[in-house]
Order: structure tokens, then sequence, then C-alpha cells
């Protein structure tokens, strides 16, 4: 089969399969897995030689680890220095003494035992942040854990690539330049890279031609991997290094844009390949056996990764699902046992194992993942749900319901005014999180009568209502409107559809959260346009009354959509001829008309 019928064969399945997974909520990583045995010698065989395919396409992993580099700005690094280095270097090491220790009592040697722990001791980067993130959990505390295990995972990546040949029980036999050379190359590299990476790249940004920009990222990747390789050690590091020369340079963002095509492309490939390389026969020949690493390397690292989050402060909650989101062993697993297979410190029979081990871990881990939060989660919480807390303050001033990002605000100018406001959120991580800074926020449901009596409610003069969710914040305006009709009720809208919703309730005043700040901001821009400050302001100010009043206007016919459409035509028309007409007496006052003469006696 030719290159190009190769080509579109690869494509091809991964064009069908990986929105196939997607479609039934499972990673998309998995559906390039699939796509490659299906085509591969254990599938439909349409691939002749997977292994020459996997060693082209391993240059994904290589990009994958420039920008994992290009991410590496010292200032962020150190912000995240203690989960990164304190979270992250206990997991490596708590997962992987006892793979280690159960790779030796299988029979490996002591050296191998120490090689297999270690790799098998990484996540999967691609994989867990996709779940993550298609779940909207990255913002949570386990969900920014997580991020913090596997950027030293992935740092942890390189010193072992580069430890790997120096260890092998051969290494002092093989031919290649001595380790001062290798050090001097690396020391010389990063120098040079340092000195005249952005002279270069600035001269290259000044000819204005994109394509050309593209070239120059992708020379410096390769070139900074070639000059690594040529010193026997690996592309990976080399690429690593190049983009932590360029993580402070001002064209980062726009080389990563540009690379960031080639690695998705290449990286999914190599996916592909891996499936089609993954060796079937010993799943079939020893399932059991297969199923049972598989699960077993599961089980460590979750146990790892609970005990950790734990100690770490987490609830058992979010440590349960650290554990579950990183329990899979990781993309770079199959890298590394190549490497390690290449350099004998394992054999094929064992890394064909622990590859098909690591790829079954990665398949079982949606299926974890879902099985926790569909079955385990309602169950545990049922039998365990956290009582709401007891509410000391009786007779407060002002109750606020959420304390998220909007509620924040009020909050602290209430408290830098010295007035006081007893503060709920339904939570429970929110509130844990805010009190370690300490916040005065009690643990209760808004929108239950019972908590809000509990809150003293009827006391109150006003009601700030700061809940995200539409719904719940619906329903918590008309509880307080209806039990407690003498509050004042000041809501946040999150948009205008919220805002009228609000206003049908009774509530005395709703803002829409993101209204005025967008139209501090377009006042901004006026100025940095020219326009005088304030002219700037009347124009802003103008465009606030004039969508007051159409917020007013369509507050009674929202219900109408006939109406609600019409209504909103006409206030644009009626705002351009606004702006129109001051546009036109601007010009009269900067370009008054002639005089006539006055005739003289």
């Amino acid at each position: 089969m030719s290159l190009l019928s190769q080509s579109v064969v690869l494509l091809a399945a991964a064009v069908i399969a990986v929105p196939l997974f997607k479609r039934f909520g499972l990673a998309s990583v998995l559906g390039y897995l699939a796509a490659g045995v299906a085509i591969g010698p254990w599938g439909a065989k349409l691939i002749e030689a997977p292994e020459a395919i996997l060693h082209v396409t391993e240059f994904g992993v290589v990009l994958l680890l420039f920008v994992i580099g290009l991410e590496l700005q010292p200032a962020r690094l150190w912000v995240l220095r203690r989960a990164v280095f304190g979270l992250g270097g206990a997991q490596v090491l708590l997962s992987a003494v006892p793979l280690a220790l159960l790779a030796a009592w299988l029979g490996m040697s002591p050296l191998s035992a120490g090689v297999v722990g270690l790799v098998l001791a990484l996540s999967s980067t691609a994989f867990v942040l996709q779940m993550l993130t298609e779940k909207n959990q990255m913002a949570t505390r386990h969900g920014r854990d997580a991020f913090s295990v596997l950027l030293f995972q992935d740092l942890a990546v390189i010193p072992l690539l580069a430890l790997l040949p120096v260890i092998a029980p051969d290494a002092g036999a093989r031919s290649g330049p001595p380790w001062w050379v290798a050090a001097t190359v690396v020391i010389g590299t990063v120098l040079a890279g340092h000195w005249l990476l952005r002279p270069a790249l600035k001269r290259v940004a000044e000819a204005g031609s994109q394509e050309i920009f593209t070239m120059a990222a992708l020379l410096v990747v390769t070139g900074m991997a070639w000059a690594m390789q040529a010193v026997g050690l690996s592309l990976s590091l080399g690429a690593f290094l190049a983009g932590v020369l360029l993580a402070e340079s001002e064209y980062r963002h726009e080389i990563e844009a540009s690379i960031e095509p080639f690695k998705g492309v290449l990286l999914g490939l190599f996916f592909v390949a891996v499936g089609m390389s993954a060796n079937l026969g010993v799943l079939l020949e020893r399932p059991l056996v297969v199923l049972g690493v598989a699960v077993g390397l599961m089980a460590i690292k979750a146990i790892a990764l609970y005990v950790i989050g734990r100690s770490a402060g987490l609830d058992e909650r979010s440590a349960r699902r650290l554990a579950v989101f990183l329990a899979q062993g990781g993309e770079f697993a199959f890298v590394l046992f190549a490497v390690a297979t290449d350099y004998r410190l394992i054999g094929p029979a064992h890394a064909d194992l622990l590859t098909m081990a690591v790829t079954l871990s990665m398949a079982l881990t949606p299926l974890l993942v879902l099985a926790h939060e569909k079955w385990l989660v309602p169950r545990l919480e049922a039998q365990a749900e956290r009582a709401f807390d007891t509410i000391a303050e009786s007779h407060p001033r002002v109750v606020v319901a959420g304390f998220g990002r909007f509620g924040q605000i009020v909050v602290r100018l209430l408290h830098a005014q010295g007035l006081g406001a007893t503060v709920l959120d339904a939570s429970p991580e929110q509130v844990d999180f805010v009190r370690r800074f300490g916040n005065k926020v009690y643990y209760g449901d808004a929108s239950r009568l019972d908590l809000l009596r509990a809150a003293g409610t009827e006391h109150a003069e006003v009601f700030v209502l700061a809940i995200d969710h539409i719904e719940t914040s619906l329903k918590t305006a008309e509880l307080v409107r209806r039990h407690f009709p003498q509050v004042k009720v000041y809501a946040r809208a999150r948009n205008r559809f919220h805002y009228y919703r609000l206003i049908d309730l009774g509530v005395e005043v709703a803002e829409r959260e993101t209204f005025l700040a967008s139209l501090d901001l377009a006042g901004h821009v006026l100025c940095g346009l020219g326009l005088d400050p304030q002219r700037a302001a009347a124009a802003t100010a103008a465009f606030r009354r004039h969508d007051e009043a159409l917020l007013t206007k369509q507050q009674a016919v929202f219900h109408d959509e006939v109406q609600l459409l019409q209504t909103t035509r006409d206030a644009l028309q009626e705002l351009e001829g606004l702006f129109e007409s001051d546009r036109r007496d601007e010009r009269r006052r900067e370009n008054p008309p002639p005089q006539p003469e006055t005739p003289g006696n």
C-alpha cells in the first residue's frame, strides 16, 4: 500500500471513530485507539507496517512536550509549586513504589521493576484534561489538583527519557559521545537558544509571512530535538527544552497557535498507531492476566491518590474524584516502554503485556468515571449527606444567597462599610474553600424555606440574591417574595431573560452580571481609539439609559416573541438615530456656520 493510501486509511479511521466515541460520551483518545485496532493487524489489516507509522507519529509526542515546555513560565510554576511538586511528587512516589514491588514479585529484576513502577505511575494528561473539561470540572478543587499532578508527571517524563539510556545494562558498551560531551551540548544549546532564539524569531516575524513563521517554529522544535538525538539523548528532551526557552517569549502564543494543528493531528495519529501496534494476542492468550494487571494498576494508583488528596485537605468527595480520574496509565507509557525495550531494560513480552494493560486502563477510565458519577456518588451522598450548618445570627440586616464571584464583591463592600451579612452557599466545596481565607459562610440551600427562616430572613432589611444557577435563583426569589414580602430583594441576573423573570417575581433591583463591566470596558475602548473621555462617558451613559429603557419596555412583552423582536428592531433604529443626532450636533459645534456681516453705519 502506498504512503498516500495509508494516509487516507489512517485519517478516515480517525474521522469515523472519534466522533462516534464522543457521541457515546467516551474520550477521543479511546476512539483513536479503537480506530487503530480496527485497521491494524488484529482488525481489517489495512496497514502493513504499523511500527513504521508509530515511529513517524511519535513526533506528535515530541510536539506535545514542546507545548508543555511553552506553558512552563517560571512565574506560573512558582505559584503552583506546592501543588505541583508536593502533590505530584507524592503521587509518583506512592504509586511507583508499590507498582515496582509488584513487578519485582512477578519476577522482574530490581532495575526493570523500578522502571516499570515509575512509568506506570504516570497518568494520561490528554485523557484526563479532556474529561475534566468536558465535565466542566477544571475549576473545581479536584480539577486544579489533578492539573498540578499531571504537570509534575509531564515534567518527570524528561528525566526519565534522559535516564533510561544511562541505566541500560550495556550503557558503557554502547557507541556514542561521552557523557561530558552530551552535557556540553545540552548546556551550549540552552545558552545559544536563550541568546539567539528571540532575535531570530523577531527577524522572521518582521517578514510578515505566517507560513514562514510556522516553518520557523517547526525548525526550532526539530532542530533542538535533532541536537539532543545527536548526542544520544531523546528527541522529546530537545523539544521540551525548546519550549522552556520560549516560555517567556513575546512570540509564545503565536508559536503555540502555529504548532497546535500539527501537534493535534500527529498526536491523534500516534494513538491510532498505538492501537495498530497493540499486541491483542496477549489479551486473547492471557485475558485474566492483562485484566488483572490493568485493575491492579488502577487500584494501586487510586488508593495512593485518595490518600494524598485527603492529606492535602480535599474533602472525601473531591479526593475520590481525583483518584477516579487519574487512576489509569498514560500515553507516555507507550513511548517509555518502547525506549526501555530498545535499551533492553525490559523484555518485549513484558512490554507487550504492560502496554496492553495501560491501553485497557485507559479504556476502563471513562466507564469508571461514569459508574462513579451515576451509581456510587448518589449512594454515598445519600448515606452520608452533609448536614446544613447551624446559623448563629438570628437578626441580620442583610442575607446573601450565593458566595461566588458575584456575591463575594457585594459582601466585601458591605464589610468595608462595617455592615455584616449572613451568607449562605449551597456548595460544600466552595464553603470549605472560602473558609480557608477567613470568610464566614454557612453551608445551606437558600432555595429551601426552612433554611431561609433559620438564616433570619424575616428580620432582614435586604436579601441579596447572587446564586449562579438560574432556576435555583428564581425559586429562591419566589420564596422570599411570597413568605417575606417586607424584605427588599436585590438580585444578580445572568442575562436579559433572567432579568425579566426576576422582575416579574417582584424583585426590586436586578443587575445583569456582565452589563456594567462591559459598558465600562467599551468606554475605555472609545478612549483608546482617540475619543475625548467626556464624549466617551457621554456615549456610554446614553447607551446605558437607552438599554435600561428598552429593558423596561420589553419587560411587558418578553412572553410574546413577535413583539419582543419588533421592540428590539425599533430600539436599534432609535439608538442609531440618537447617536447620529449627537454626531451632527458635534460637527456643528466644531464647524459653526459663518455669521452674516453686520452692515456698517
